[in-house]
């Protein structure tokens, strides 16, 4: 099967003075959860009942996840999935406020083989999109979508200046239970339309968290009647995605 990514151009926000410096974003095609996953195999006719695709999946589901968890890398050819260990052992004692486990997974060769078939579409430039490019771990530098508690998080992109008196505008960092935390006003400490610099709260839990920056800013200085938003994961505590070789494959693979 043939696929097509359709993305739009935007100016790149790190190098202001490139005018001529564009970057590709990605047209969302929309999101999908299991559920929608379940009707897409129900309707693709396999014969099987809704609660048969659903068993099957959900089994597929634990069967992973506990391989994973008892120290096996597990291979499935769509991804790669194996436990790390993050954070310094002090005094060579497990310490689960500062030490915390990370299931890194990276695409695997079914996956790497269908990206090569896949082809880009450009619809062609769009002005004044908002967007975030990268962040940066103030902590420890790295760009990965790592982030530490307590301290700063540098966050690039476009149209991030966060202003206007919609009650949505501001940045949340929402967990996967969908608990929701809105940084204080205050904690953005920069707050300019290519950058912020935002200092996170002291009590968040590691883990997985999709920060979203909400706003009314425009380019045309005249705030937006409807806020816009733009998000990205972060990963409190650090993110561990494993190390490919050439190959693509993990660290003992053969």
């Amino acid at each position: 099967m043939k696929h097509t990514l359709k993305g739009w151009l935007a100016d790149n926000a790190v190098t202001a003075d490139n005018k001529t410096d564009k970057i590709l974003l990605l047209e969302s095609a929309g999101s999908m959860n299991l559920e929608d996953l379940l009707q897409e195999m129900f309707e693709a006719n396999t014969g099987l009942q809704p609660e048969t695709l659903r068993h099957v999946v959900e089994l597929y589901h634990r069967i992973v996840k506990n391989a994973v968890l008892r120290g096996v890398q597990v291979n499935t050819g769509l991804f790669y999935a194996v436990a790390k260990f993050v954070g310094v052992v002090e005094g060579g004692k497990w310490n689960p406020e500062k030490n915390s486990i990370y299931v890194a997974l990276t695409q695997g060769q079914e996956m790497r083989e269908e990206i090569a078939q896949t082809s880009v579409s450009i619809l062609g430039t769009k002005a004044n999109v908002m967007y975030i490019l990268e962040t940066e771990d103030r902590k420890s530098g790295r760009k990965d979508g790592s982030a530490t508690a307590g301290k700063n998080l540098f966050v690039r992109g476009a149209m991030l200046k966060v202003v206007g008196d919609d009650p949505s505008v501001g940045v949340t960092l929402t967990d996967r239970q969908d608990t929701i935390t809105k940084i204080d006003p205050d904690d953005i400490t920069i707050n300019k339309p290519s950058e912020l610099t935002l200092l996170l709260p002291t009590n968040l839990a590691e883990g997985e968290y999709t920060l979203t920056v909400t706003t009314q800013y425009s380019a045309s200085k005249v705030p937006l009647k409807t806020p816009r938003s733009a998000s990205t994961m972060v990963y409190i505590g650090g993110k561990d995605a494993g190390s490919e070789d050439e190959e693509g494959k993990l660290p003992g693979e053969v």
